[in-house]
């Protein structure tokens, strides 16, 4: 028998996406990777460089999940520009860091947005040419100067300023057929800690954090961002668990008091982050009963088995209604219609641009 959880049954026509979010090891899908996928469970994949050596290669491995199951599963990457772009050779633009488009605001505000928008453009059109669903990103922590794992991948220190650049980049995407998914709610710019090492907290009071760091989410909506992932980060003034886990933050402030109706995906349960809820199951189920809509597991198949083979919280029909939303909605012309169309070049000379910068 295969080494990743068994699913009860060969796919159905109605499988629902589930709420769990796996990843794959390498170039190509395995017969054990494959049947991990068909689990009622796992809703999506996400991708990383080690899953890239050619765009023909990545159009395959996508391919290949997406006909894992009769209803598709959205495949995700984090790809933002800068240091963190899973792809970047065999034809993909090098897209600039994000506080690049701060700068570029600082000189000329209405030439930013527009920038800011062929950016995300090229961003998603690429990807989607490749068989990418959905871009963690737009970034809408703040730059306090402060944490070096947000750093360059922060827009600006102003949050009217950050809000005003991520609904250009959501534009940008959304014509490309993308949704956006702003992180890391409610802002990961003061603590200065890596969440991907440590438990990082934020003292700030309640007022202080919905006044600045939360606000391009409230500004934003799910109208501009129907997905968003909150932070590994304690508050400790606002609750004893980090937002990912907090009933409080994502319930009571987002739901209800932002008034946010998109996809709330977690953050990667493996990271040491998350440790604080316990082991990956009590994570898991932290994250949901909080009112995450999909978790991710990644870097540890093992991990990822042993939540599939655990996890006895079925997903909710809210959260299958979001996560639909966010598959595109027509198909993507490819990589070679996109690269003679006008439009993706006149982007894509944009994007080049501002990514030379120094």
């Amino acid at each position: 028998m295969s080494s990743a959880v068994s699913s009860s049954a060969a796919p159905s026509a109605s499988q629902p996406p589930g709420s769990v979010m796996v990843d794959v090891a390498g170039l190509a899908l395995t017969p054990s990777e494959a049947e991990r996928l068909r689990h009622p469970l796992v809703g999506g994949v996400i991708l990383f460089a080690r899953n890239f050596a050619s765009r023909a290669q990545l159009a395959e491995l996508t391919a290949q999940i997406h006909a894992a199951r009769h209803e598709p599963l959205l495949i995700a990457v984090d790809h933002e520009g800068g240091r963190v772009q899973r792809f970047r050779d065999d034809g993909f633009t090098v897209l600039p860091a994000m506080r690049t488009l701060g700068h570029a605001w600082e000189r000329d505000p209405l030439a930013a947005l527009h920038q800011a928008c062929e950016v995300g453009y090229v961003l998603a059109a690429e990807l989607r040419a490749c068989g990418v669903d959905l871009s963690f990103t737009p970034v809408l922590d703040l730059d306090h100067g402060r944490s070096a794992v947000i750093g360059n991948r922060a827009l600006h220190a102003d949050p009217a300023i950050v809000a005003q650049l991520a609904r250009a980049l959501a534009q940008g995407l959304a014509l490309a057929g993308m949704a956006a998914c702003g992180k890391h709610f409610p802002g990961h710019g003061w603590a200065e800690a890596d969440s991907h090492h440590a438990i990082p907290t934020d003292e700030r009071p309640l007022a202080d954090l919905l006044a600045r760091d939360a606000a391009p989410y409230g500004w934003l909506g799910d109208a501009v961002l129907p997905a968003l992932m909150p932070a590994h980060v304690i508050y400790p003034r606002v609750d004893d668990q980090p937002a990912g886990f907090s009933a409080r933050w994502i319930q009571e402030i987002l739901r209800q008091r932002l008034d946010y109706d998109g996809v709330v995906f977690s953050d990667d349960l493996t990271m040491e982050g998350a440790a604080v809820a316990g082991d990956i199951l009590a994570r898991a189920e932290a994250a949901l009963a909080a009112g995450c809509d999909m978790v991710l597991v990644c870097n540890r198949p093992d991990l990822a088995d042993d939540l599939l083979a655990r996890l006895t919280v079925p997903p909710a029909a809210t959260s299958m209604a979001r996560i639909r939303r966010l598959v595109p909605q027509w198909p993507a012309p490819g990589w070679d219609e996109l690269q003679a169309s006008p439009r993706y070049r006149r982007a894509r000379a944009v994007a080049k641009a501002l990514a030379a910068e120094v």
